[in-house]
Parts: structure tokens; sequence; C-alpha cells
């Protein structure tokens, strides 16, 4: 998965909570972590590798979890569960 696959992921992920009116907080963590993927010089999955996630602004324990998750195995299960919660949405985010 690429940078901005898994930017895209946090951008929809920031979108949905917004959408059921989440904490105005987690939304711009969400939003701030998927801005600084997208202009990292390297790719997340080498940070990954590296035990490196620390370096990406904004992005805490929780999000580094996800982060780990998401490129080690190709999805999300918490991604996965708001996605279910809007049926009716069409995701910009591939996974």
């Amino acid at each position: 998965m690429n940078n901005s696959e898994i930017a895209a992921v946090f951008d929809d992920i920031a979108e949905m909570l917004g959408l059921r009116k989440d904490n105005i907080f987690k939304i711009r963590a969400y939003q701030k972590v998927a801005r600084a993927i997208e202009a990292l010089p390297v790719a997340v999955e080498q940070l990954v590798s590296e035990h490196r996630l620390n370096e990406i602004p904004g992005a805490g324990e929780a999000i580094t979890k996800k982060l780990t998750e998401l490129v080690t195995t190709g999805r999300l299960e918490y991604y996965e569960k708001l996605k279910a919660e809007f049926p009716e949405r069409a995701h910009s985010a591939r996974l």
C-alpha cells in the first residue's frame, strides 16, 4: 500500500468521524496524519519496518498502531467498522 492510499484511508476515517460528530480533535488528528503521510519523503511501509512511525507528525500511539495494522495486513479493522456504520456512503479510499 503506498502513502497516497494510506493517506486516503485516514482522510476517509476523518470524514466518517465528522459525519458521526465525533470529537473534533480526533478528527483533526486523522486529517493531520493524512497530510503528513502525503508529504513523507519515504514510504510508510519503510517507517513501519524500521519502527520509526513516531517520526510522522501527529502520529500518537493509537494512530501508529493503526498504521502498523494497515501496512502489515493490508486492512484496518477500525476502518472496516466505521464503513459498516455508513453503508450508503461511497468511500474514496479503497482496501
